[in-house]
């Protein structure tokens, strides 16, 4: 399941649990497109718990977003990724390297308000 929740006019959470159908990722998807249009200098409160593979359907799905999806990147400045798994963790530090212009930092799951205090800070 992936719920989308526009916290603040810059500020976006994104909660992703268990496996992504066709439909979850679709709508996710949208979702998140729609509520990030207006967003400037944004901050991203990923939440990542109970991870497997989205469908090949959903990762389809996905793919026809990219183009939609990299735009997003410019919108925001800073993303706190939440998870129990450190492989999760250690792939977000990973396209943090990666992106340019988006600051992504990992945190444990427990990790809630260190993560939140990091995303409060310029």
């Amino acid at each position: 399941m992936l719920k989308i929740t526009k916290k603040s006019p810059n500020r976006v959470d994104i909660e992703l649990f268990g496996t992504l159908n066709t439909d979850d990722m679709r709508l996710g998807l949208d979702e998140l497109i729609e509520v990030s249009a207006d967003v400037n200098n944004g901050k991203m409160l990923y939440t990542i718990t109970d991870f497997t593979m989205p469908t090949l359907g959903a990762i389809g799905v996905e793919f026809t977003r990219l183009s939609k999806l990299f735009g997003l990147l410019g919108k925001f400045d800073k993303c706190a990724v939440l998870s129990d798994a450190s492989w999760v963790r250690t792939a977000a530090e990973i396209e943090g390297a990666v992106f340019p212009g988006i600051e992504i930092r990992s945190f444990h799951l427990n990790d809630t308000i260190a993560a939140e205090a990091w995303l409060a800070t310029s």
